[in-house]
């Protein structure tokens, strides 16, 4: 396990250009941006999910009435 993280991690500037290449010669030129644009979108949108579930369970903490110690009485 620990042998994939080092070879994850090791990614070089030539790896990357090499998998530019690829992506480009799989997609061709014009369908690249269309690609980039949904994934911006979809990344907006998990950004707003998150940002709303983390407001909403605020909120409902804010609401819960205060717990009574039951060892006090």
């Amino acid at each position: 396990m620990t042998n994939l993280f080092v070879l994850g991690a090791m990614v070089g500037p030539w790896q990357i250009v090499l998998i530019a290449i690829i992506i480009l010669l799989l997609f061709g030129g014009k369908k690249i941006p269309d690609l980039m644009k949904g994934l911006g979108e979809g990344i907006k949108e998990f950004k707003k999910a998150t940002k709303e579930t983390t407001e909403d369970q605020e909120d409902n903490e804010d609401n819960q009435p205060p717990i009574e110690d039951s060892k006090n009485k």
